[in-house]
């Protein structure tokens, strides 16, 4: 027992895994009970199946990792029913198992693997093909490892819903809520990249600022909700009009930035092309909900190239930002 405990500390000290932790304990198991195969399974009750998730087999009788079964015909099921633990007559004891004939099976141990509410995560098992009878002590250490498998993977389970929670927090922090496209702290973080590539590359970045006229018009007549859903058609009218590589971000209440890469040669005019593009699909005829559509002459866009050396994100969007006031102007001198 002094051994047993000594192999359990150094098992329990060293897995970082599920998998770490099982092999070593179903070695161990098959050294108290004395039976050819230990094997853990997991149970999808939903499905009707039973898996093998781990196995360690010695002698004839082998029980394949990977194996999937379907749980109404398993011992493990009439084990659990009968709160029986152990059988050492499986033929008298469970003769209509065709399973268990088909092994030769005449001894089988098994006892749940419950996590801490209780749900059945799966079965922790031994079986051989010989008549074993396992006293009070090996029946203790059973159920401890099975107690120890089910703390495992309940640790799993919330390092995994941990990591989850972290990714959404970490893409809520780079995300716009309303429409789902990158806010302006990912904006300037994918910017800063795009700045670095260009400089080794043969191609331009070219950043296009757009503002849409009106919007504060709309929210005021027809109320936050209609503006709401206009800023979600725009980002995806704004969206369809990308090449694939560009990005696009909403960095303000009605104001996103569109950026991709150029080739060097004849950039300016990839840019008025850009530039133009954006600017067409913006206008429109929108749904704003409740049967109310609004005819939108078009956003103002500003477009500018990154200049050779520069590195600082924030400062070619100022300059774009520029760039599209500049345009604004020019569109309220062309209406006056």
């Amino acid at each position: 027992m002094d051994r047993l405990l000594a192999q359990l500390s150094q098992s329990l000290e060293g897995a970082r895994s599920l998998d770490q932790l099982v092999r070593p304990l179903l070695d161990m198991l098959q050294t108290v009970t004395g039976l050819e195969s230990a094997y853990l399974t997991e149970i999808d009750e939903v499905a009707g199946e039973q898996h093998i998730l781990y196995s360690h087999n010695r002698g004839a009788l082998q029980m394949p990792e990977g194996l999937t079964v379907p749980w109404n015909d398993t011992l493990c099921k009439r084990a659990l029913e009968e709160g029986r633990t152990q059988c050492d007559d499986v033929p008298d004891r469970w003769g209509d198992s065709e399973a268990a004939a088909a092994l030769g099976l005449q001894t089988y141990v098994s006892v749940p693997v419950r996590t801490g509410d209780g749900a059945l995560f799966g079965t922790l098992c031994a079986a051989s093909a010989e008549r074993h009878v396992l006293d009070t002590d090996s029946e203790n250490v059973l159920r401890l490892f099975s107690r120890l498998i089910a703390y495992h993977v309940e640790r799993e389970r919330l390092i995994d819903q941990l990591r989850r929670a972290n990714s959404e927090l970490a893409t809520s922090a780079l995300s716009d809520p309303l429409t789902g496209l990158p806010n302006r702290r990912s904006l300037e973080l994918e910017l800063n990249r795009m700045l670095a590539r260009v400089q080794r590359d043969d191609r331009s970045l070219v950043v296009a600022f757009i503002d849409l006229d009106g919007f504060k018009a709309i929210n005021d007549r027809y109320g936050h909700d209609a503006g709401d859903r206009f800023l979600i058609a725009m980002a995806r009218v704004l969206e369809g009009a990308l090449r694939g590589g560009d990005l696009i971000a909403r960095i303000g209440g009605d104001e996103f930035v569109v950026a991709g890469t150029i080739p060097r040669e004849n950039a300016a005019a990839s840019a008025e092309v850009l530039c133009n593009r954006l600017a067409d699909a913006t206008a429109g005829r929108f749904d704003l909900g409740e049967g109310r559509h609004i005819d939108y002459r078009g956003a103002s866009v500003g477009v500018v190239l990154a200049r050779t050396g520069e590195i600082d994100a924030n400062a070619v969007i100022s300059r774009a930002d520029d760039a599209m006031y500049k345009t604004t102007r020019e569109r309220r001198g062309l209406r006056a």
